[in-house]
């Protein structure tokens, strides 16, 4: 499909600027991708309104596809090389018609791929226009972890525990398959990785117990157990993970840190590895960074309605720091990422310090903290400012001097984002001068304060509302009471509040929820918090200032988004206090 065309169409249907698209242009012709794959992998634009505009060119209807819906059946009439190598994928059959949902229809290679199919099984064809996500979905169900891991078990014999040598540096997962006796361990390793990957965890950890290896993962923030090994396979598990991290395999007394990348499901992964050692050998954990869930819009973190237009107006200012506070796991680094993705364009420098850079991002300089050589917080953003930078990301404000330095980088043109650990947006202020930093610098230089939890998202398939409790009733209508009218109008959330549950269901795998969403805080500097803030006023007088100025306690956002649907009214009680 001609580029130009598509993008031509999303800057008409407004939903792309010409800027972006003339960037994407150029930047295609650089790396080798095409600009609907650059839309796609930065989340630029919704992948159905591409879908959409697609379909309209081509003349080809477009389908949302579920992949539970899809039986193992009808997967099997296209193996899985054909269905990832040409982007297409089984959607349904009939006695002489299969139904097929492609990404790119117009691939000749694909369309001849199919032809063969067609006259191989002697049936005729009809097509879909899919997007990737979807078409991602169903891809996943070719790789049955278990049934991979178990074949290789059975085909080693467990007497040697040889892990390689140490001067190879693996990152294609699959690599040496087809002979050696490591051949089992690197397949056990690549299913582990590929199913982490598949499953969308977090971490994958590998852990050595009395008499047996198991592997866990972390899934929306909750570890589940997915595979136990016989403990002769743990330490060439480990070796191979090492050898894959450039570590020191025959190093088993201290921690390691590594890092490689492969690509998996056609998706460029960033893999971080830790080892700590313990009694029954070492324990390896492993960072999974996956782009596509890593990285979102601030839309899909749940940040919505005036929260959303007060952080949209605070990073279009032309200086000052936008703070985001919030405790470890809190998803305080991913929002920082989605808002360097908006400021992101060809005509800003942005520079960030980040330990470590957990996704490489292109048109942004990241750089990453080695404290044990002295170059740490402070000393980079000494450095970043002789970088003539517009934009400075730091990844956490850990000491008074980093405080100061971001303050006074605020303080002389530059737009600077950071997180810091409080409980509440309000806490940011005193804790910065707590940091030493002077109050009467903070009304000039702070422009946002941001505060976030994380909780599970009520699965959207299976929901269902229920009643609540006297207790839980009243404190909900307290809590929308004292939102401002216009805030509560907007919120679209009406009288009889009802609240919602998720029993459980195929497409959740029976958890109830899928992934998890942000409930936000957030506070501007106004003249009348500026006024307090430089009168050295505690912090009772910020609280009841920012009820003045109708901020939405994290507590309010988060019973918005349970009274919708969204979430888990218990867990919201849970995660957050009155205030």
């Amino acid at each position: 499909m001609n580029s130009q065309i598509l993008l031509k169409a999303l800057v008409d249907k407004n939903l792309l600027l010409q800027d972006a698209a003339d960037k994407l242009t150029k930047e295609s012709a650089l790396i080798r991708k095409t600009p609907e794959e650059l839309i796609y992998d930065r989340r630029l634009v919704d992948e159905v309104e591409v879908a959409k505009i697609k379909s309209g060119i081509l003349k080809i209807p477009y389908k949302k596809i579920s992949a539970e819906e899809i039986p193992k059946e009808i997967l099997s009439l296209i193996n899985e090389e054909i269905a990832r190598t040409y982007k297409l994928v089984p959607v349904s059959k009939t006695r002489d018609l299969l139904v097929v949902g492609m990404l790119n229809p117009d691939d000749q290679k694909a369309q001849d791929a199919l032809r063969f199919i067609a006259k191989q099984q002697q049936i005729n064809l009809g097509i879909y226009l899919v997007t990737p996500g979807d078409l991602e979905t169903v891809l996943r169900k070719y790789s049955p972890f278990k049934d991979q891991v178990e074949a290789a078990v059975k085909s080693l014999n467990i007497k040697t525990g040889k892990g390689g040598s140490s001067n190879d540096r693996i990152i294609q997962l699959d690599e040496g398959t087809a002979v050696g006796e490591e051949a089992p361990i690197i397949k056990i390793v690549a299913s582990a990785l590929k199913e982490a990957v598949n499953l969308g965890a977090s971490d994958v950890h590998i852990e050595p117990q009395r008499g047996y290896m198991r592997i866990r993962f972390r899934v929306d923030g909750e570890l589940h157990e997915v595979s136990q090994m016989p403990m002769e396979l743990h330490q060439p598990v480990i070796s191979r993970i090492k050898i894959m991290a450039n570590l020191k395999t025959d190093e088993n007394r201290i921690p390691q840190d590594g890092r490689f990348r492969s690509v998996i499901f056609g998706r460029d992964i960033d893999f971080r590895v830790a080892t700590f050692p313990t009694p029954a050998g070492e324990k390896v954990a492993i960072r999974v960074l996956d782009p596509t869930t890593g990285l979102k819009s601030l839309d899909d973190l749940g940040l919505t309605g005036k929260n959303l237009e007060t952080v949209k107006q605070g990073i279009n200012k032309p200086y000052g720091m936008v703070l985001i506070s919030g405790p470890t796991g809190s998803g305080k680094t991913t929002t920082l990422y989605a808002l360097l993705q908006i400021l992101n364009n060809v005509g800003i420098n942005i520079v960030s310090l980040e330990d470590p850079v957990e996704y490489y991002v292109d048109g942004i300089n990241q750089s990453q903290v080695r404290p044990e050589i002295g170059y740490d917080f402070a000393a980079g953003l000494r450095q970043i400012l002789r970088q003539d930078p517009d934009v400075i990301m730091v990844g956490e404000i850990r000491d008074n001097e980093t405080a100061a330095l971001g303050v006074h980088a605020a303080l002389t043109g530059h737009i600077v984002l950071s997180t810091l650990h409080t409980n509440n947006a309000v806490g940011v202020i005193p804790r910065l001068i707590d940091m030493k930093v002077d109050s009467f610098l903070l009304p000039s230089a702070l422009n946002l304060m941001l505060s976030q939890r994380l909780v599970s998202k009520l699965c959207q398939k299976c929901k269902e509302a229920t009643e609540m409790s006297d207790s839980v009733k009243e404190i909900v209508k307290k809590e929308m009471e004292k939102l401002p009218t216009n805030i509560r109008l907007k919120s679209e959330v009406k009288e009889p509040y009802r609240i919602y549950r998720s029993p459980g269901c195929p497409a959740c795998k029976g958890k109830g929820s899928a992934g998890r969403i942000a409930l936000f805080e957030v506070l501007e500097m106004t003249p009348a918090l500026q006024e307090i803030v430089s009168s050295g006023a505690g912090e009772s007088k910020l609280v009841e200032e920012s009820k003045k100025q109708g901020m939405i306690t994290l507590r309010q956002d988060g019973i918005i988004k349970a009274l919708k649907g969204l979430v888990n009214i218990e867990e919201v009680l849970t995660e957050t206090s009155e205030m």
